[in-house]
C-alpha cells in the first residue's frame, strides 16, 4: 500500500492548539464508552482506537443493540452508527468544545441515545466543564489528519511488540485522558504504589 510506512512529521507547535481541541473531544466520546461499558480490569473499557479512517470506540452496548463512535480524520465528521442501521454525522470543524458536546449529545438523541457523562475533563490542569468551554475553538484538519497517520504506523510497531510477549499484555489503545496510544506488558512482578496527584483523576482509577 502507497505510504504505509510513511511516517509524518508532526511537531507540536504548529497543531499544539488544534491538539487541545482534540483531547477534548476525545475525552467527550471516551466518557460516552465509559458511560455505557461494564467496567474491565485497568480501565481497558474506556479507550478509542487507530481505526481505518480516524479513531473508534468499537462496538458499546445500548438497549440491546451496538453502537460505534468514530472520527473519521478523512472526511473531517464525528460518524455515529447503530447495528439498526442509523448513520448520524457532525463536522469536525473549528468550534468552541461547549459547541461540539452540545451537538454530540443531539446527535446521540436522534438516535435515541441518552447518556450522561462527568463534564469535568481528566488528566489536565485548569480544566473547564465542557459544557461551559469556549476558550478552545481550533481544529486544523490537515494537522490532525497528519496526527491520525502518524498513529497509523505506531498502532502497527506497537502491535508487533505486544505480539512477541506471551505474558499479560494489554491492546494497543489510545487513551483520551493523556491523550495517547499505549500498550503495556505485564512482568508479574509487584508495582510500586502510584503517587497520585494526576489532574482530575482519582487516585483509584
Amino acid at each position: 500500500m502507497p505510504g504505509a510506512d510513511h511516517w509524518p512529521d508532526l511537531p507540536y507547535e504548529p497543531w499544539r492548539d488544534t491538539a487541545v481541541s482534540l483531547q477534548l473531544w476525545t475525552q467527550i466520546i471516551g466518557k460516552i464508552r465509559l458511560s455505557l461499558t461494564p467496567w474491565l480490569n485497568h480501565g481497558w473499557q474506556v479507550p478509542l482506537y487507530v481505526t481505518a479512517r480516524g479513531l473508534g470506540t468499537s462496538p458499546i452496548p445500548v438497549d440491546g443493540e451496538n453502537l460505534e463512535l468514530e472520527f473519521d480524520f478523512i472526511n473531517h465528521r464525528l460518524v455515529a452508527r447503530t447495528s439498526r442501521g442509523e448513520v448520524e454525522t457532525l463536522p469536525l470543524e473549528p468550534q468552541a468544545v461547549a459547541d461540539f458536546y452540545r451537538r454530540v449529545i443531539g446527535l446521540l438523541a436522534r438516535i435515541g441515545v441518552a447518556v450522561s457523562i462527568n463534564e469535568m475533563p481528566n488528566e489536565i490542569p485548569d480544566a473547564i466543564p465542557f459544557s461551559q468551554d469556549r476558550s478552545h475553538t481550533a481544529y486544523d484538519a490537515p494537522a490532525a489528519h497528519r496526527f491520525w497517520r502518524a498513529l497509523i504506523p505506531i498502532d502497527r510497531v506497537f502491535k508487533l511488540f505486544r505480539s512477541g510477549f506471551l505474558g499479560k499484555a494489554s491492546p494497543v489503545h489510545f487513551f483520551w485522558g493523556s491523550f495517547d496510544l499505549a500498550v503495556t506488558r505485564f512482568s508479574g512482578r509487584t508495582a510500586p504504589l502510584h503517587p497520585g496527584g494526576v489532574p482530575n483523576l482519582p487516585d483509584a482509577v
